[in-house]
């Protein structure tokens, strides 16, 4: 009986332990505005004196109402967060705005900090993510204006806007003051210093030429 007590304590421990670092941490005051100049080197940032805090510590002037110019995959993501704000420290939230081309896409990418909720406010999208191993299924929908979707934290997920003639545009809000973003093929193909060939030659079963090819491209960033 003690040791089905005793391996009943450590499984609740080790599911409330998965669930209070599956985000940022929750918050022990009313707000800590990042510090960003303090050479305290925390994860996170450290807090301002909150004698020296004013409103525009959680402030932005985005203009997250304009349209922003899309690169050559055909989107621009505008984030906003504790980057941008300083008071968004320690609160475990974040948002972008994503502006997609005509066949823009956000190409397939992680957050490994962060659940996301897009909502459409223009255009329609093609969205999708695909579930870890073993057994990677893929789920999508076509969203049109108005239409909410999830894509939780840590899988890999993309939208496409699959109109030719039309832009897109969403906003999505994530669980985490600063979500990060992982591009997947930015990542493989264009890691500084390169991955080795040979490795990514044997993890793609493809040859060591398209591997070199892929490798030459100019992977760009589409987070500003």
């Amino acid at each position: 009986m003690a040791s089905s007590s005793s391996f009943l304590i450590l499984a609740l421990f080790a599911l409330v332990s998965c669930k209070a670092i599956a985000s940022d941490p929750s918050p022990l005051q009313d707000f800590c505005v990042a510090d960003k100049n303090s050479p305290v080197l925390v994860n996170g940032f450290v807090c301002k004196n909150p004698v020296h805090v004013s409103a525009d510590d959680f402030f932005k002037a985005a203009n997250l109402d304009k349209p922003r110019v899309t690169n050559k995959v055909g989107s621009n993501v505008t984030l906003i967060n504790v980057m941008q704000i300083a008071g968004l420290n320690t609160l475990g939230i974040s948002l972008a705005r994503i502006d997609y081309a005509p066949l823009g896409q956000n190409p397939p990418h992680t957050h490994p900090c962060a659940t996301e909720i897009l909502t459409v406010l223009e255009g329609t999208l093609y969205v999708g993510f695909v579930t870890s191993n073993p057994e990677n299924k893929f789920l999508s929908k076509v969203l049109n204006k108005g239409d909410v979707f999830v894509f939780p934290v840590g899988l890999i997920h993309f939208q496409f806007n699959p109109n030719p003639y039309k832009p897109a545009v969403a906003i999505a809000a994530l669980s985490s003051q600063n979500p990060g973003a992982i591009t997947i093929a930015n990542a493989v193909f264009g890691s500084k210093p390169p991955i080795s060939d040979d490795v990514l030659a044997k993890a793609f079963q493809v040859k060591k030429n398209t591997i070199d090819w892929l490798q030459a491209q100019f992977w760009e960033n589409n987070h500003y």
